[in-house]
């Protein structure tokens, strides 16, 4: 149990100031709550531990070398496998669709599972605050993101849930198609 209760307490510091898209939730919120995900499909305390980190390498100042050196090779390499280089030096409107076919493709690709847990887990709970904040936003809630069409942001989360689908026998997987079908509508 100490590497998790290390790997959040670091989590902790470096998302420490951010809050969510759109809230004044703290945004370690979220990837303690990928975390849990995570935790109901493997007890791995490497692979929960890197779901801690998904998003801390794209949106901290923490270095692989730092996950590495204090977390291990195989949690550095997690995490490195579900960052996006967000080309930060171009407005992400710009980049948007190249991210995301991009992460697509990777993820497509992968052959760890793990890596398709920690893309399940953090896809489901940024669906599950899109759907609560779509319940009194209405479309509004496409407004705080850099791609504003709903349409494009179905089509992403439905490749993603196509990329990960031989994790459909968990209740994750099954909870992602189900709000993809929620939130954006039809048959996607």
């Amino acid at each position: 149990m100490r590497l998790l209760e290390e790997a959040v307490v670091f989590a902790v510091r470096a998302h420490s100031g951010m809050t969510r898209k759109g809230s004044d939730l703290p945004y370690i919120l979220h990837p303690m709550e990928t975390a849990a995900i995570v935790s109901g499909m493997t007890e791995d305390q490497e692979v929960i531990a890197a779901a801690v980190f998904h998003d801390v390498l794209e949106d901290t100042p923490a270095t692989a070398e730092e996950l590495r050196k204090n977390f291990g090779e195989r949690v550095a390499e997690l995490v490195c496998a579900e960052s996006e280089n967000k080309r930060t030096e171009l407005p992400a409107e710009e980049t948007w669709l190249l991210r995301k076919r991009e992460a697509i493709g990777q993820l497509e690709a992968e052959t760890d599972p793990a890596v398709k847990m920690i893309a399940l887990a953090d896809k489901l709970s940024n669906l599950r605050a899109m759907q609560r904040d779509q319940q009194t936003l209405g479309d509004r809630l496409w407004e705080r993101f850099h791609q504003k069409d709903k349409q494009m942001h179905g089509w992403y989360y439905r490749k993603i849930a196509d990329a990960v689908r031989e994790l459909e026998e968990f209740p994750a997987w099954r909870e992602l198609d189900s709000l993809i079908r929620s939130v954006f509508g039809g048959e996607l």
